[in-house]
């Protein structure tokens, strides 16, 4: 019989801090309807003080872990979907699950900027689909606030923190994920990226002074391959499966650019009124952004909708996937 990797729990967190538009706007010379016309975004939060990014996670993973009605030492695998962990190493896995008393677990990171937690989504799912794991938890998280320049309006406009977390445990069922397609184009490293702090350019006096351990981004480029790559994937996505709009219950994009998530609901077929969004409260959380929409939406998720998760990050990466729910929000905590 078939083994399905199936979404059980979720779990999110997000700082307390909220920065709005109109306090950008006393950084940066932008105002309030400039950035919500061009990205949707209202405010972001931040994870203020001498924190990390274990800081934002542990929370998280300690309310999935609670809704589940299980212990951290149940936990086989812990994948991080990040780009900004605690250290360059040991990984934020690593940290987390000795936070947390993970202590049957191994861990890794997994680098792909906004995708980071569908390329995670996907590698945990294969885990348990072998048979060989029986919960494994996917994290996708970023503190992008330690790597943004709060003088550069292109970015620091777009970018917040926070962290979400799902478990995957098997089914034999006909839920979990059914189908993923994953993309990258390395060229792409051109137009999304932070120039130093790796070992082509150590940080050093220079690199600091010039401010390269920030995030630089060519808006214009980025836009017009995210709003074609992350449609079309999802569009690919939905034709392999024969599925078309209207047997999509709920469309989870990357929070990327309200416009971008509108032209990939426009390509697939879907209605607004079935498209997740928080863009507008949180802002990009990079690798946060779709487990906190799946935290956000719980209770509004039953037992078999169908999902197409879909995102688009630096490198670049991109991909979409197909699951089916597999329990009743709304009963959730009840």
């Amino acid at each position: 019989m078939k083994i399905n990797a199936a979404i059980t729990a979720v779990g999110g967190y997000l700082p307390e801090y909220v920065l709005t538009n109109e306090e950008l706007s006393t950084l940066v010379d932008t105002n309030d309807e400039w950035i919500t016309s061009r990205t949707g975004i209202k405010e972001r939060r931040i994870l203020k003080g001498e924190k990390g990014l274990s800081d934002m996670c542990v929370p998280a993973v300690e309310e999935l872990l609670k809704k589940r009605g299980i212990s951290a030492s149940e936990l086989d695998l812990v994948i991080v979907g990040t780009i900004t962990g605690d250290y360059g190493f040991p990984s934020a896995a690593n940290v987390i699950c000795d936070k947390i008393g993970a202590k049957n677990a191994w861990g890794y990171d997994l680098s792909a900027a906004c995708s980071g937690f569908i390329y995670s989504l996907a590698t945990g799912a294969q885990f348990i689909e072998t048979g060989r794991y029986k919960k494994v938890l996917v994290i996708g998280a970023d503190k992008m606030s330690s790597i943004i320049n709060y003088e550069d309006r292109a970015t620091c406009i777009i970018f917040g923190d926070g962290a979400g977390a799902v478990l995957l445990e098997p089914s034999t069922e006909d839920v979990g994920i059914k189908d993923f397609l994953l993309k990258s184009d390395g060229s792409g490293r051109n137009y999304l990226y932070m120039p130093a702090g790796g070992s082509l350019k150590p940080a050093s006096k220079s690199t600091v002074e010039n401010n390269e351990h920030y995030v630089v981004q060519e808006g214009q480029t980025v836009f017009k391959f995210a709003v074609k790559e992350m449609a079309d994937v999802s569009a690919e996505i939905l034709e392999r499966n024969n599925l078309k709009g209207e047997d999509i219950a709920w469309l989870v994009p990357h929070q990327a650019n309200k416009r971008i998530i509108d032209a990939t609901a426009s390509r697939v077929n879907i209605g607004s009124d079935k498209v997740m969004m928080n863009i507008e409260k949180y802002g990009n959380t990079t690798a946060g952004t779709i487990p906190l929409l799946l935290w956000d939406y719980e209770k509004q998720l039953k037992k078999g909708d169908n999902l197409i998760i879909s995102a688009f990050g630096g490198g670049f990466t991109w991909g979409s996937i197909w699951l089916k729910w597999a329990y009743d929000g709304s009963k959730v905590g009840k």
